[in-house]
């Protein structure tokens, strides 16, 4: 009897269950995503390249017709270039010599980082959100080599990475950027940097509705250099040797044509 009772109770409980994911998923059967595309998978730049901004086109995917009326929908797309090892050092005066002193080293560093938003930061969701998922210039974690060191140096040099890679126009912000063309498009407008590395390039969406986080797509964009100046990043890489040997004797003859063209009788 007591089995039987038992058994009884268990598959009650598996009813509830099972009758709890079918509400659930009544309520929401299609929850909402996001998908973005690129005109262009790969961009050739030449030593000419003076920055451009580049398109993205996205759509959201089972979205709530109201929420989109309510404009209760809001996307931040970013394209983060590839990563680096990157040595931040700080120069002091000592006995009237500038000299580097101290430095920190950080590991995968994005060389580059834009970002375009529907709105304002503050006005989409809670800057613990932002943390979370690393969103934004002031908010990518930048991992410091060694994690255990002094902490209040790593914040200070994290700091000035940060600032340094805005003020060189690598980390940019571009509010508003992103526009709903549709209750379901939009177009995103983020900047390519002068000095843009060549690379692997990944470009990232994330929904927002309410305030919160709800889903993220990516895509890859290729960058490459073109004309001479790949044919020179080619054999620096392929055949470091060889290069090496190439630009001694470039700078070899420079400097034997310029003695004579500036030698005095």
């Amino acid at each position: 009897m007591a089995a039987r009772l038992l058994f009884l109770r268990c598959v009650l409980a598996l009813a509830a269950m099972v009758a709890g994911l079918v509400s659930a998923a009544a309520q929401n059967p299609n929850p909402e995503g996001i998908q973005i595309g690129l005109s262009t998978e790969n961009i050739s730049i030449t030593a000419g390249f003076s920055g451009a901004d580049l398109t993205i086109f996205g759509a959201l995917e089972n979205a709530d017709p109201e929420v989109a009326r309510q404009g209760r929908y809001d996307v931040i797309v970013v394209l983060e270039g590839p990563a680096r090892r990157i040595v931040v050092r700080r120069k002091d005066r000592v006995l009237g010599v500038w000299i580097n002193l101290q430095s920190e080293e950080f590991e995968n560093v994005p060389v580059s980082y834009s970002v375009a938003t529907t709105r304002p930061f503050q006005d989409i969701t809670e800057p613990v959100s932002y943390r979370q998922l690393s969103l934004g210039t002031n908010n990518i974690y930048l991992q410091p080599a060694d994690a255990e060191g002094n902490q209040p140096t790593i914040a200070e040099f994290t700091k000035a990475l940060r600032e340094r890679k805005v003020a060189a126009g690598l980390y940019s912000e571009n509010v508003g950027g992103v526009r709903f063309l549709s209750q379901n498009l939009f177009r995103a407008t983020v900047r390519l940097a002068p000095d843009a590395p060549v690379g692997t390039h990944k470009a990232r969406a994330f929904l927002f509705k309410n305030g919160m986080f709800v889903k993220e797509s990516s895509a890859q964009l290729e960058i490459r250099k073109a004309g001479f100046e790949q044919a020179v990043f080619r054999l620096a890489h392929n055949h470091g040797f060889f290069y090496g040997l190439l630009s001694v004797g470039f700078a070899m003859a420079v400097g034997w044509l310029g003695s004579i063209v500036f030698r005095r009788d």
